[in-house]
């Protein structure tokens, strides 16, 4: 496990994220939906998918929407995150394995292997808690999982070639914030708000790394197809398909 990321382990703070952050993530729902559009093209059928850093499921859940009958694995090392996964994939009436393993210890690989190979394997806002050395090898790690033809695509928090870009993110996020904090009837300023968003626990857990260089990695690993297909300041849904 990354130094730092071991926050995520706190229950606490993995509700914080679940009940207050998860809704105000800015155009989630689009990111959603062009990560279904491109499984559709790229892949004629989804038996069986792993779902890396699970969190609550949704990347997942939506796979299992559109496939009902894939095999779905959600893995995750928050025993608070791998319950909510459960709630809301059993909430929508749907079956899938859950694994309680940290994917920043090379070990992860085993307690998947049992459900590989996989069609698909898709990641949202987790690998980027672990430093780069780790990433490029749960890249490799990943390769070796998929069926050849396989694709992976993750949704990752990236480094902006320019620091003072990360202002105009950080404001869309406080506003976004915002507009969820109010539909719920809160009462809590923009200020105290944004305060408690620069202030966050986890702030010191995200080590992230450019895009281009992320995608140079793949090509090297062998994935073929490297691509960006959504990109909005520092969140980018990239992938690649195993040959």
């Amino acid at each position: 496990m990354a130094e730092g990321a071991h926050v995520w382990q706190s229950e606490e703070l993995a509700r914080l994220f679940l009940e207050d952050i998860r809704g105000a993530i800015p155009l989630a729902n689009e990111q959603i939906d062009v990560l279904l559009r491109v499984v559709r093209v790229a892949l004629p059928k989804v038996e069986r998918f792993l779902d890396l850093g699970c969190g609550d499921g949704i990347l997942g859940r939506a796979v299992l929407r559109e496939h009902s009958n894939a095999a779905g694995v959600f893995l995750d090392f928050s025993d608070t995150m791998i319950a909510a996964a459960k709630k809301a994939v059993a909430a929508e009436g749907r079956q899938a394995t859950f694994v309680a393993h940290d994917f920043g210890l090379k070990s992860w690989v085993e307690a998947a292997k049992i459900h590989a190979p996989f069609d698909l394997v898709v990641s949202g806002l987790a690998i980027h808690h672990q430093n780069d050395e780790r990433k490029r090898e749960i890249y490799w790690e990943i390769f070796d999982l998929l069926k050849p033809g396989g694709l992976f695509l993750n949704l990752e928090h990236v480094a902006f070639a320019a620091n003072w870009a990360h202002a105009a993110f950080d404001d869309l996020f406080v506003d976004s914030l915002c507009v969820c904090h109010k539909r719920r009837g809160g009462v809590k300023t923009r200020e105290e708000i944004a305060q408690e968003f620069y202030y966050r626990r986890d702030k010191d857990a995200n080590i992230l790394a450019p895009l281009d260089l992320q995608c140079r990695w793949l090509g090297e690993i062998g994935y073929i197809d490297v691509d960006c297909f959504f990109k909005l300041f520092e969140t980018a849904l990239f992938g690649w398909k195993r040959p």
